[in-house]
């Protein structure tokens, strides 16, 4: 395993945990990487430092450097994709099962209120899984349970030194705005503990929801492509309907919906097509969906384009409907 250990409390405090872990009997081989993304002068020594301190515990460093010109807007989010995409290439690289990070309890509250305050579905809501697997690899996340001051008191516990990093608490980043709101949520009962009990519930649910659209696409599915009988589907919860039609777009265009939007408008558009016993098309997720008046749903990769032909069908554009005559 591989982990990413950026020289804060939380990652030394993971580094200090599996250290025990593997003296305890664990047989899992333990690699540490830190990412220096280049934004701070004192960045490189201070990954150097870290590699002082795996090696004290007899494990081996790597540090990983994101090279190249740096964006002036959405540098966060452009480095935390440089981060994982470095550390899953070097996981890639020396064989390892997985990339273990140190997300702990105070960072899934943040997660689940920043998803809250866009207005997220239950699959945001249920916040960091422990264990997920991206295209990239495998990304386990031990620590979610502990809160942020359990881990700095362990560090101090072992006699560890750590860096803070002065973005934490940087007000241009909603992060740090959020941190700096946690006093007096946490006075209004919006504790880690309740929000990652929200998150918990949340999981339940999505993982419920997802059982139920597998089924809805077990029972719709036609033996042609991506062709789907929804008589089968017309008494189906509208939260069912809606990840069923998520998975059906998936497996057509290879990706989900990416706006949640979209895809509960084209729910209720499917929805009324299925009472009225009308037609209609759209375009959602990269894909061309077509409904008949005998409640057959086809969806293709692309729609197709024409070009100003008179009389020619009208090609909808991104979460558009158009409603078809019935024949």
């Amino acid at each position: 395993m591989v982990l990413a250990v950026s020289g804060g409390p939380d990652s030394l405090a993971l580094m200090h945990l599996a250290a025990l872990w593997r003296d305890a009997g664990a047989s899992v081989p333990l690699h540490v990487a830190t990412v220096d993304h280049g934004l701070r002068p004192e960045s490189g020594a201070e990954a150097a430092q870290v590699g002082r301190w795996a090696r004290a515990l007899g494990l081996p460093h790597e540090t990983l450097v994101w090279r190249g010109d740096k964006p002036a807007s959405g540098l966060q989010e452009r480095a935390r994709e440089a981060r994982y995409a470095l550390l899953f290439g070097h996981c890639r690289a020396i064989g390892a099962e997985a990339v273990v990070t140190a997300h702990h309890a105070d960072d899934q509250w943040e997660t689940i209120l920043i998803r809250l305050a866009r207005g997220s579905g239950l699959a945001g809501l249920a916040g960091m899984a422990r264990d997920q697997i991206f295209p990239q690899g495998r990304l386990l996340r031990p620590l979610l349970d502990v809160p942020k001051q359990a881990l700095i008191d362990f560090c101090r516990g072992q006699g560890q030194d750590f860096f803070t990093d002065p973005s934490n608490a940087n007000p241009v980043f909603d992060r740090a705005r959020w941190r700096a709101a946690a006093p007096a949520l946490h006075a209004l009962g919006l504790t880690p503990e309740r929000l990652g009990k929200l998150g918990e519930r949340a999981r339940k649910a999505d993982e419920a929801l997802d059982h139920a659209a597998e089924e809805l696409f077990r029972r719709t599915k036609m033996p042609e492509s991506d062709v789907y009988d929804l008589q089968q589907a017309e008494d189906a919860p509208q939260a069912a309907l809606e990840r069923f039609l998520a998975l059906a777009i998936e497996r057509a265009a290879g990706a989900p919906p990416s706006r949640l939007e979209r895809l509960e408008l084209f729910a209720l558009k499917l929805r009324a097509a299925l009472r009225n016993g009308s037609a209609f098309r759209a375009t959602l997720g990269r894909c061309a969906a077509k409904v008949d008046e005998r409640k057959i749903l086809t969806l293709l990769r692309e729609a197709p384009r024409c070009r100003g032909t008179a009389g020619a069908e009208k090609t909808p554009q991104p979460g558009e409907f158009v409603e078809l005559p019935t024949e």
